[in-house]
């Protein structure tokens, strides 16, 4: 098969990309890099002059402000439908999410329409903000969720501007025009399984893929200090729940002045930030999660120790009766004492360690879940 990409906003679709090459597929990625992060691809609608160049950043922020629109998003349209003439030959095609490209929803699907028409087989990922997945949430009848800030301080609204656009009409019709031109929907992970579940759609359950072939496992050795990394995405702060992760490494950098060290950055390209944390022995990665986003599966194919989503949800689904990850939660009490635990067993540290990088191989080898890909889009 000649299987098109389009979006990437992690690793996913690069990672898929490479189990299905290495079973004698061809594939093409096309996305925008996904801003300051730099995710590689094939061929990119990055708006590279307005978001580039400070002299036309100025006048577009200007423009924005007065009229809401925002030629950022024009200029990745434009750079798209120049694209699809090269998009020949395709067997099937899979967008990131509804909003693949990062314009107007209706550029959007003027855009989708006419790369529909070249390839007949189709499918949406539901991997990360989705317009049933904000619906849901919205309801807040979960125990959490990412909009759990927004639900305790509504002035935060605009902080949220981005999960809570896929509740407007306009999103709304683009994710609709979509279920009926795709054949399969695909969720990645339990945070977007339960919700696509609980709105009425039949989704094919597929864990993230991640190339274990290129993530080396290091067994955790611990010299002088335990090294802490949190990485913060500074549009997704709230979300995530950095703020109780900030709050709880004050208090261990307190607690435990001369056994650890705590390691931060902010929005930095992937590559860098995939190898910064090559050195930490634990990873911060998200509070409001029922199982873990793919920055956790890769940092646990190292073999570090990651605080994410790992609720019994997620345990009783892959049938697990040992911890693979810390599942983090809102409450900075409980977060110091996972840390304080951590910190005071190292042999426990290094067990979790490696019972996570073997829960990788088991459950998100990427050439095994290519197979699983290949047989929902074969099956459709």
């Amino acid at each position: 098969m000649k299987i098109l990409f389009v979006g990437e906003y992690s690793r996913l679709h690069n990672s898929l990309k490479e189990g299905l090459i290495a079973k004698g597929h061809q594939t093409v990625l096309i996305s925008s890099g996904d801003y300051f992060k730099k995710i590689d691809q094939d061929y990119s609608f990055h708006s590279s002059i307005l978001s580039d160049y400070w002299i036309f950043q100025k006048p577009n922020n200007l423009l924005y402000k007065l009229t809401r629109i925002d030629l950022v998003k024009v200029e990745r349209a434009l750079r798209f439908y120049f694209l699809i003439p090269k998009l020949k030959g395709f067997d099937h095609v899979q967008l990131i999410n509804s909003d693949a490209i990062g314009t107007f929803p209706l550029l959007s699907r003027i855009l989708y329409k006419k790369l529909f028409k070249k390839i007949k087989s189709r499918s949406l990922l539901i991997c990360g903000d989705e317009t049933p997945i904000i619906d849901y949430l919205l309801k807040n009848e979960i125990r959490y969720s990412i909009l759990t800030p927004y639900f305790e301080d509504t002035s935060l609204k605009k902080e949220f501007q981005f999960p809570l656009k896929y509740s407007q009409k306009n999103y709304r019709k683009t994710f609709n025009w979509l279920v009926q031109n795709c054949q399969s929907l695909i969720a990645s992970d339990l945070d977007y399984k339960i919700p696509m579940k609980k709105m009425g759609y039949s989704v094919n359950f597929i864990p993230n893929p991640i190339n274990t072939t290129k993530l080396k496992y290091q067994e955790l050795i611990i010299k002088d200090k335990i090294i802490i990394f949190l990485g913060i995405n500074r549009g997704s702060y709230e979300k995530k729940g950095i703020i109780f992760f900030e709050k709880a490494l004050s208090i261990i950098q307190e607690k435990f002045n001369t056994k650890v060290e705590v390691i931060v950055s902010e929005n930095i390209p992937y590559k860098k930030y995939i190898n910064l944390y090559n050195k930490a022995h634990i990873l911060m990665d998200q509070v409001y999660a029922f199982d873990q986003g793919y920055n956790a599966l890769e940092a646990m194919a190292k073999g570090k120790i990651v605080f994410t989503g790992a609720e019994k949800e997620f345990e009783t689904h892959y049938n697990l009766n040992k911890k693979v990850a810390i599942n983090a939660l809102p409450d900075v009490d409980y977060l110091v004492a996972q840390l304080s635990f951590l910190i005071e067993n190292p042999e426990e540290l290094i067990a979790m360690g490696k019972r996570a990088r073997t829960f990788i191989e088991k459950e998100h080898y990427y050439i095994k879940i290519a197979e699983k890909y290949l047989e929902v889009w074969e099956k459709n």
